[in-house]
């Protein structure tokens, strides 16, 4: 009996696996490689720009729609995560979810402050530098709060939302979840 359900179509799992490994190759490479530095930061930032199109157009799961909730939904579920009573979601759970747009937001901004930080600006160049450096903590910052998430729903949802990432299923929704 099949008690798994395909959630993460491959393109998001691709993307999710890429921009990893792109953020991590920028990261490594920064003031070392400025080549492959560039190279990477121009990956991350046509694959932002394809998960803004497939948040729009994607699978059901994929979309913004299916899990971008409002602020107060999402405070609403992190009291509840707190007090260890928070509902499993099929899809992103409202935390995740603002994790999500936290992350394109901010990989937006880093890739751009580096892209323009590049161009013939002036002074201005060494200031987009500077928002540049601080972006790029900051989402380090954001990344590990992520995977700290990821490890925290796994533990209190008994499903390895690492491996949902690698082979896009997830147990069958049970009575309690959010689908």
């Amino acid at each position: 009996m099949n008690n798994r359900v395909t959630v993460w179509d491959p393109l998001v799992r691709l993307f999710h696996w890429l921009l990893v490994a792109a953020f991590a190759v920028a990261w490594l490479s920064a003031e070392e490689w400025q080549h492959v530095h560039e190279l990477a930061g121009y990956t991350v930032m046509g694959l932002i720009v394809f998960r803004l199109l497939w948040g729009l157009v994607g699978s059901r799961y994929a979309r913004f729609r299916q899990f971008v909730r409002p602020p107060a939904t999402t405070i609403a579920y992190l009291k509840d995560l707190r007090r260890g009573r928070e509902r499993r979601h099929l899809g992103h759970n409202p935390a995740g979810a603002a994790m999500i747009i936290a992350l394109l937001g901010g990989l937006a901004l880093l890739t751009t402050s580096g892209w323009l930080s590049t161009l013939e600006l002036g002074r201005a160049a060494d200031w987009l530098e500077e928002i540049h450096e601080l972006m790029a903590n900051i989402l380090l910052t954001l990344v590990v709060l992520h995977v700290g998430g990821v490890l925290l729903a796994s533990y209190r949802h008994r499903e390895n939302l690492i491996q949902a990432m690698v082979n896009g299923k997830k147990r069958m929704p049970e009575q309690d979840d959010i689908d």
